[in-house]
């Protein structure tokens, strides 16, 4: 584990703690829980014993809050033992960073508290039925009604969110603004009337955790829930919060595609052809070869996207790079690791199957890897553009 070198002795015993719950608790039981598609209430209440829904609030407020590459290789090993349980997280991590950046003193002292514990679990709103990565174009609004905001409007794709008791949602709070972008707010919502989950989509992969379809129909929050106060500055808020869930995102994809590799290389030593165990016959050898590479790279790039954003500067670029090869190389890993335990790969009977169904959600997921290249483009114009 020499990328831990990086990290003060706390925080490398924080990752320790949590490879090792994962070997302990998780890998034992994944096959069986994913599945049955069951929710993992046993393992999040381990998760939250650990301290893992408080690893981004400040220790006032009852957290640990770590760098970000302490989150980073605790999310790799999250996703090294069943990916669900990091997305179990990943959510709540943008929502509690989300308020210790913006959040109002009255917002932070009365919500912090209990994010900490995992006793209230956090996720965000944004995507909506009729339209993905275009943010700008939701419309979900929030009409303010004396002291409380009235929302009406549906949004897809919620990971969590029967089980959140708090979700940061998207929403227009001046539907007329030029930009769209000056008139989107972030309201900080929790279940309450008006405001239904129709239903639970059905997933290639990712189970355990629910995704679902929400509709708020005359729903009534307190102005007081708007993130920081003041109206038209959620875009901007959700743009800053979803570095965070980008890199975690690049980190779920390098636990996924650590475990497929790692499968693949134990299998290849015991299983043999022809006389030989197969990682000695070359075309073998060089999936593994390109396997390992294309993911020491990932990581490093991961790693380097979350050293820039402990040292404060903006990553959205980097975080994006993070993200967009991570997700392609677990692809590509878990789709190799098939091949190399052949008709095994194809079984149910085996973890490698899991992960080549699991690995596409971080291709599409927290904005498709087309608009992070969209995202890289616009930044390097930006950083490196020249008047011409």
């Amino acid at each position: 584990m020499g990328h831990l070198d990086a990290l003060g002795p706390d925080e490398r015993d924080i990752v320790r703690t949590v490879a090792e719950f994962v070997d302990r608790e998780v890998r034992p039981v994944v096959r069986e829980l994913e599945h049955a598609n069951t929710y993992p209430e046993a393992l999040i209440e381990g998760m939250k014993r650990l301290g893992i829904y408080g690893l981004a609030v400040p220790g006032e407020f009852g957290g640990t809050a770590v760098s970000m590459q302490c989150y980073v290789l605790v999310t790799e090993e999250l996703s090294r033992g069943w990916m669900s349980l990091a997305g179990a997280m990943g959510g709540h991590t943008v929502v509690v960073k989300l308020l210790v950046a913006f959040g109002t003193d009255e917002q932070k002292a009365a919500l912090l508290p209990r994010l900490a514990t995992g006793e209230v679990r956090a996720t965000m709103a944004l995507t909506e039925p009729a339209g993905g990565s275009d943010l700008q174009a939701i419309t979900t609004t929030a009409r303010l009604d004396g002291e409380e905001y009235v929302v009406d409007g549906a949004k897809t794709w919620i990971s969590n969110a029967r089980r959140a008791g708090l979700t940061a949602l998207l929403c227009k709070t001046d539907p007329t603004a030029q930009p769209a972008s000056r008139g989107i707010s972030v309201l900080l919502v929790e279940p309450g009337p008006g405001l239904t989950i129709s239903k639970d989509l059905p997933k290639l992969g990712y189970k355990g955790v629910e995704a679902c379809e929400l509709v708020f129909d005359g729903y009534r929050a307190p102005a007081s829930r708007l993130l920081g106060g003041v109206p038209g500055r959620g875009f901007a808020q959700m743009m800053k919060g979803l570095e965070t869930g980008r890199l975690q995102v690049a980190a779920r994809a390098l636990g996924v595609g650590r475990a497929a590799f790692e499968d693949a290389l134990a299998y290849a030593q015991v299983r043999e052809s022809f006389g030989k165990a197969i990682w000695k016959h070359q075309s073998i050898g060089n999936y593994l070869a390109d396997m390992a590479t294309s993911l020491e790279a990932a990581r490093q790039l991961t790693l380097y996207a979350a050293r820039e954003y402990d040292a404060g500067r903006r990553v959205d670029m980097e975080a994006g790079m993070a993200k967009l090869f991570a997700s392609e190389t677990a692809m590509k890993v878990a789709l190799d690791a098939v091949r190399i335990h052949g008709g095994y790969g194809y079984s149910t009977e085996f973890d490698v199957e899991r992960y080549f169904r699991d690995a596409p959600l971080m291709v599409v997921g927290e904005g498709t890897n087309e608009i992070q290249r969209n995202v890289i483009m616009r930044q390097l114009i930006e950083r490196n553009g020249r008047d011409v």
